[in-house]
């Protein structure tokens, strides 16, 4: 058997029994929507236990602290909330905004809205930066569960 037919036929034999990888792997985001609860536990009567138990997590997938002033999350609608100037995100650690009032922490933080952002049913969270350009995005249409995972 000739080499040339020996090293066709183990390409041949490696092409065919090779994963198909894609082109371009997604990329994760910097910053990335973890979880958008929203269907609070129980009656929705607008109590600030009520508007608390919504909430957006948001997770920092880099090695590196990253500065979250003046990004912003909104809903589909358009309701928005900006991140002030203090707010440092560390590598891996997650940031939860609800949307009730209460004390900001460095984990927490607190829309102060008296009234739903998230729709039962269906909607979409976005996280933003500063500029404007889109980083992450999780759309839900449920009715089954009270979050979504993204």
């Amino acid at each position: 058997m000739r080499l040339s037919s020996v090293l066709g036929s183990a390409l041949l034999a490696a092409t065919v029994l090779a994963p198909a990888l894609p082109a371009h792997a997604a990329a994760v985001p910097a910053i990335q929507i973890t979880r958008v609860y929203y269907d609070s536990p129980g009656t929705d009567r607008r109590s600030n236990t009520s508007l608390n138990g919504e909430y957006v997590t948001v997770k920092n997938t880099t090695r590196r602290a990253i500065d979250l002033a003046d990004w912003t999350i909104r809903d589909k609608t358009g309701y928005t909330y900006t991140i002030g100037d203090d707010v440092l995100l560390g590598a891996g650690k997650k940031l939860t905004l609800r949307t009730g009032q209460g004390r900001d922490s460095a984990t927490t933080l607190y829309w102060n809205r008296r009234a739903d952002v998230w729709n039962n049913d269906r909607d979409t969270a976005y996280v933003r930066r500063p500029d404007g350009r889109l980083v992450d995005s999780c759309a839900y249409d449920s009715t089954r569960a009270d979050y979504t995972a993204c």
